[in-house]
């Protein structure tokens, strides 16, 4: 047998009610957070039926849709939570029904691990779970797939329901001040120029934020320590700081020609969630700081997108209108991040994004849609976040594209996340974006 996976009860029940509510085959995605030792699920989400497809009550699955389905759905997973693999419910008889979910997570990790600002790490697990249940036999085979291995085959897994899977989890926390400047070439598509160049961008600042050093209450603490070490038993939150400094290679000063630029500002929010209470301090920084590069990268992704399809829409004009301010600088605002329980019995959260313009129904709405969870509005934790505003340049969260006159060497912006600044600027702002005409 291979590796164990433990599963929240409530998934049982609900892909017990998947397989009688719904014409098979019916796929999705199994959530949780993988460890040396076993892997743990707490619930699985429906992939939604794909707008303007036909029915998918035959006998295939929509490859490409499931994969985009996970691409969202780990964007509303904090640092901790992942997509660990995929589910089938079928009444096919499981061993032709090999093939086909091989290519489903294979599928599903390729584009989702496209969008990692990180490297991968030597103690990352690389198997990926699936799961088929037949829903007349209630019979579910177990299989895992080692997805950096191409040629991997099929392992039997151990898959056993547990109740409280949900219920003891620690938390880490940290408030950081983004301030990212990127320089952009003079032609070009606005929205394509942002998009090549802020990716760029993007992974320089990682480079800083994983060279960061972690305080944890304040202290600097050796990475094999246990991170419930001489707490109290019920403790489950911890507050970290994460101190960055530039990159060595940013500080060399460079002249560049250029036809704008691009600045991320704000205060974001970030956390991740560890399930084992002999959690080491290496895998509490790891996993939170990957949390920072996700949410930020998802935000200024999202906001792309939408400025991609605004300038499609109006024949390559550019620049779209959601969240905008008009200022010297074309400003938008980055969504803000809220979260939401898993269920009532724990403290894991998932989270969305929600745009200056949205609603808290539209947030629920999308919690539906990708995650198939019910939640009322009142349930959503919209204070960890506050909406952004148009302050004093820097004070806000934004991102600016604009013309620049020619530069002298100077060293490169840096982020600073000193914790006092990034509550500061927390209490006034979320992230947001400036465009200027290129």
């Amino acid at each position: 047998m291979g590796r164990g996976y433990a599963v929240e009860q409530a998934v049982e029940g609900y892909l017990s009610k998947l397989g009688a509510t719904h014409a098979c085959p019916v796929s999705g995605l199994l959530i949780g957070q993988s460890s040396s030792q076993r892997d743990y699920v707490i619930m699985a989400s429906r992939t939604p039926p794909r707008e303007g497809s036909a029915s998918t009550a035959g006998k295939s699955l929509d490859k490409e849709w499931v994969a985009e389905h996970a691409r969202q759905v780990s964007r509303m997973l904090p640092g901790g939570l992942a997509v660990l693999g995929v589910f089938m419910i079928t009444d096919a008889d499981a061993k032709d029904t090999v093939a086909t979910l091989s290519q489903l997570v294979f599928a599903v990790e390729k584009l989702i691990s496209s969008e990692y600002l990180w490297n991968p790490a030597d103690d990352d697990i690389t198997d990926c779970v699936t799961l088929h249940v037949n829903p007349k036999t209630r019979k579910t085979i177990c299989r895992t797939f080692d997805v950096k291995n191409p040629k991997s085959m099929a392992k039997l897994a151990d898959w056993k329901y547990h109740s409280g899977v949900c219920s003891s989890w620690s938390m880490v926390s940290c408030c950081v001040n983004v301030d990212m400047l990127v320089p952009l070439p003079g032609n070009g598509s606005a929205a394509e120029i942002l998009d090549a160049f802020l990716k760029e961008g993007l992974k320089e600042w990682a480079r800083q934020i994983q060279h960061g050093i972690c305080l944890f209450e304040g202290k600097t603490l050796p990475d094999d320590t246990e991170l419930l070490a001489g707490q109290k038993r019920n403790r489950q939150t911890f507050t970290v700081q994460l101190l960055i400094s530039p990159d060595d290679q940013s500080l060399s000063g460079v002249v560049q020609q250029c036809g704008g630029s691009v600045s991320v500002r704000g205060a974001i929010h970030s956390r991740a969630y560890l399930h084992s209470n002999k959690s080491k301090v290496r895998l509490a920084e790891k996993l939170l700081k990957r949390d920072v590069l996700s949410t930020v990268a998802a935000r200024v992704q999202m906001l792309l997108e939408e400025l991609l399809m605004s300038e499609e829409g109006e024949g390559g004009g550019g620049g779209g209108s959601r969240g905008k301010h008009q200022t010297a600088a074309d400003t938008f605002a980055l969504p803000r991040r809220i979260f939401c329980p898993v269920s009532s019995c724990g403290p894991v959260c998932v989270c969305d994004y929600q745009f200056s313009d949205e609603a808290k129904a539209e947030a629920t709405d999308r919690l539906k849609e990708m995650l198939d969870i019910d939640v009322a509005e009142e349930h959503l934790d919209t204070s960890q976040e506050s909406p952004a505003q148009i302050l004093e340049r820097g004070a806000a969260a934004e991102l600016t594209v604009g013309p620049v006159e020619a530069l002298e060497p100077k060293r490169s912006k840096c982020v600073g996340v000193a914790m006092a600044t990034a509550v500061a600027l927390l209490a006034t702002a979320a992230s947001m974006l400036y465009l200027s005409d290129i």
